[in-house]
Order: C-alpha cells, then structure tokens, then sequence
C-alpha cells in the first residue's frame, strides 16, 4: 500500500503553491552624521522594495518623508521618556497626539515600541515599563488608533535565565511577576505581539568554539537535535526564537506572537570580534531573508510566520563601542550595498550563497526508524539559485537513476504546469526523498536541494506524507 499512498501524495502536491511566509522590514537608525536626507531614504527602501521600517525615535522629517510611501513604520518612544509616560496620561496623550496620530494614515505607523531593551537600560527604568505601554496603548483609544496600531516593548536576549537548549527557554525569575506576566497579559489583551532583538553573532562571537559557523550562517549543517524536545535545529536563530517562545510557554501564554525588531551581523569588527566579517554578514543577512520569505515558522511554532527587522540600513559612523557597532549597515551612507542581497522574493530567484542554506525543524524520534529518517512532516525542494546546470543534472539523476516518479510532471500529464525547471525538479527531488524515507541525506543532490519543513500552501486537504499513508490504509 505504501507504493499507492506515495503516489497519491505526489499528485496532490503539485496542486499546492509556496507562499510567502513572512516579512522582512529593516532598522533605520541615525547615529551618523553622513548619511543621506530622509527623502532620499524612503526612495532607497522603496528601490529595494522594503515594506517596513523601524525606526528608533519620531523624527518629523523621517514619518513625513515616509507619508504617502505604503512603507510601514514601527516609531520608539525613547527610553528616556518611559519615566514621564508611566507617570502621566496626559504625557503619553501629548506624545501619541504629537508623534502618533498627527501623521496618521499617510504615514501608516502600525506599531509603537515602547523603550528598547528597557531589561539592560542603566538608568533603570524597568518598572515604569507596564505603567508607559498601558498609558501609550490607553492614548491611541483616546484618538481612536487601538485597532490599528499596535504597542509592545523590544526585549534583548539577556532577558532570558535560560536559553540553551530551546525547550528550556525561560525568563529571568526577578523579572517573571513584576514585568512578563504582566506584559504578556497587556499584548493578549490589546491583540499585540512581543518584540525580540535576536542576534546570533553575539553567541556565535563568544562560543564559536562550540557553535559551528554554518549553522550561524544558515548554511547546510546536520543541525542540532534538542533533547528536550526532540526538534532538531538547522540553524542558530531558529534556535534562540524558540527559546523565547518555550519561555513564554512556560508562564502559559502560547498564544501571544513575536516580532523579531532587531537581528543582524557586522561585516567588520575588532581583532578579537570573531566571525565578524563582510562574506559572513552577507552569508547570514541574505539566507535570513530566504528563510523568512520562503521558510515558514520555527521548528516549535512552525505555523507561527515570521516577521523579521535586519539591522541596520547604514553604517552609522557615531555609535559608540566596538568596530562592530559602526558595520552593521546594509547600505553604505552612500547608498551602495555593502554586500549584495535581496530583499524580497523575486530578488531571491537570483541571490547565491557560499552553500545552501536549510529551514530545518525536523522532529527526532525516539528511537530514530528507518534506518537514520527524520519523522515529522518534511518535503525536499529544490534549490533555485544553483544553476540551471546543476539543477538539470540532479533533476536527470532523480529521474532516471535515482528512480523517483517523474511521470506526472511529463507533457501533459497532471503536475506538468507549472512548466518551469525548479518546479519539476523539486516534484522530482520529493519523489526521491519520500521513496528513501525522508533518510538524512537523501534531499542535498550535492547542493541542488533542501529539506522544509512547512508545506506548501495547501489547494487541497492534504498535510503530510504520514496523513495520506493513514487515510490509506498503510502503516
């Protein structure tokens, strides 16, 4: 039965299209003195066709040159003002009227971040932070903006006790009554979302005697299996997302979203700044953008889409601290890529890395069957940015030798159109790597392919491999 149920599989899947899973939007921050007007930005991003920005203030001149683009803004209220926000409702009126809604909807502001990183904030204002969203999120229902833009505060990952594996993910117990629940009950309560700034070269940096590169990178790697949870991870930023949903979790707020405000990778650093380095920057920024467009969710919300800020869109020549902190820029001020890559997903169709990257998420069984298979719900597809070359020579490898079922995506036949190379190779690279059990190994075709682990959007009713094998009587 198995033959029948496979086969069945493969006709229902090329009924099924890739959809755009999430969002990439970028950090546009001004610590610089050399950088270009903020008309000449919006036109940058609109070049790029970057969607979203944040910014980290409210400047009149960015949100009005930002007016009538479509682009869509996330403003900070600085942290230095959450003490007079907490404290005043008349304040938070003022600035929501001032900031907020007197640039609104030509500037289509759709969220407000309330302080940034408020947890490691010097001046200690950790305690005015449930006080300032609540009074901010009460002033856009004085003007009538609560359902159109949302409020939340950006956390950094040092807000975690415990992060590593991901299934341990928790918060830090002094911060847990006074400041999460509390927090998580306003954003379930206002419909909002938390924001995280994630960035795997700190952890890379610190560890990389034990943190493999490629798996910072995105790049092919074995992964990481989690023993908490048996997931297994392709990649370090899946990995650290997780961690703060497992902490979430853990205080029972499994509903609430997360917005990723801040995650990025200099491209040159001090001596001692390991890892930090154009080729990488652009290794990680680039395969980023692929997993969020193309990637689905992480391995423990794999439903839950992804909405991603790289930072940063300049080079700022002002920051102060290591070399890092002035060479995270996308853009040189300027407007010259500092390394090339896309930013949307026609832009991928040409974009090429060192290697190919995977999604990752594949859910280890205790015991591991099928002599070395990953179980869980995996598609193997194909990897377009090889090269036509390559990717018709592995596409002429799974067809004949490799034995998979190309008859459906033969002239005329059921999964012929859409009548493209990638499309036909992927139903092929699929047939080949269902028939070998989903075996580790069995979807690379020496890099002309990569394992996903969310479907394809589906036309049908149909989710998995496993479903159609139980529907069918097969075991």
């Amino acid at each position: 039965m198995e033959h029948r149920a496979i086969s069945f599989f493969f006709l229902v899947i090329c009924l099924f299209v890739f959809a755009d899973a999430g969002s990439v939007g970028v950090n546009y921050g001004r610590i610089a003195n050399n950088l270009p007007s903020a008309v000449k930005v919006v036109k940058l991003l609109k070049s790029q066709g970057i969607e979203r920005v944040k910014v980290f203030d409210t400047d009149p001149a960015v949100l009005k040159a930002l007016g009538g683009s479509g682009i869509k803004v996330t403003v900070d209220l600085p942290n230095g003002l959450l003490i007079s926000a907490a404290k005043r409702q008349s304040f938070a009126n003022a600035w929501v009227q001032k900031n907020v809604a007197d640039y609104y909807p030509a500037t289509q502001i759709e969220a407000i971040a309330v302080g940034n990183e408020v947890f490691v904030d010097p001046h200690n204002t950790t305690l005015f932070l449930i006080p300032a969203l609540k009074n901010i999120h009460g002033a856009l229902v004085k003007y009538n903006l609560h359902s159109k833009i949302k409020v939340s505060s950006p956390i950094a990952l040092s807000a975690l006790q415990s992060s590593y594996p991901s299934s341990a993910g928790s918060f830090r117990p002094e911060l847990i009554e006074p400041v999460f629940k509390p927090m998580l009950e306003f954003l379930r309560q206002t419909g909002s979302y938390l924001m995280v700034n994630a960035y795997p070269f700190f952890a890379y940096e610190a560890n990389s005697d034990v943190i493999p590169l490629d798996y910072a990178l995105f790049r092919e790697n074995p992964g990481v299996v989690d023993a908490g949870n048996g997931l297994r991870y392709f990649n370090l930023f899946d990995a650290q997302i997780d961690a703060v949903f497992a902490a979430m979790s853990a205080l029972k707020f499994d509903d609430i979203k997360m917005v990723v405000t801040e995650t990025g990778w200099p491209s040159k650093g001090d001596e001692n700044e390991i890892g930090a380095s154009v080729d990488n920057a652009a290794a990680y920024n680039g395969n980023l953008v692929r997993r969020v467009l193309t990637g689905g969710g992480t391995p423990l919300r794999p439903k839950a889409d992804l909405v991603v800020y790289m930072f940063a869109l300049f080079n700022e020549n002002q920051k102060t601290g290591p070399s890092s902190e002035r060479n995270y820029g996308l853009f040189y001020p300027n407007e010259e890529k500092v390394y090339d890559i896309p930013f949307t997903v026609q832009g991928l169709k040409n974009y090429r890395d060192v290697r190919s990257p995977v999604t990752g998420g594949e859910r280890v069984s205790t015991p591991v069957t099928r002599g070395g298979s990953v179980s869980g719900h995996t598609w193997c597809v194909a990897n377009g940015e090889t090269g036509k070359e390559k990717l018709q020579a592995a596409l002429d490898y799974a067809c004949g030798e490799g034995e998979a079922d190309c008859h459906p995506i033969q002239p005329g036949a059921t999964c012929y159109d859409p009548n493209t190379l990638v499309a036909h190779a992927s139903f092929a690279f699929n047939s080949y790597y269902q028939k070998k059990g989903r075996v580790i190994g069995t979807c690379d075709f020496q890099g002309a392919a990569y394992v996903v682990t969310q479907p394809p959007k589906d036309l049908g009713s149909v989710s998995s491999p496993q479903d159609i094998e139980e529907r069918d009587g097969s075991g």
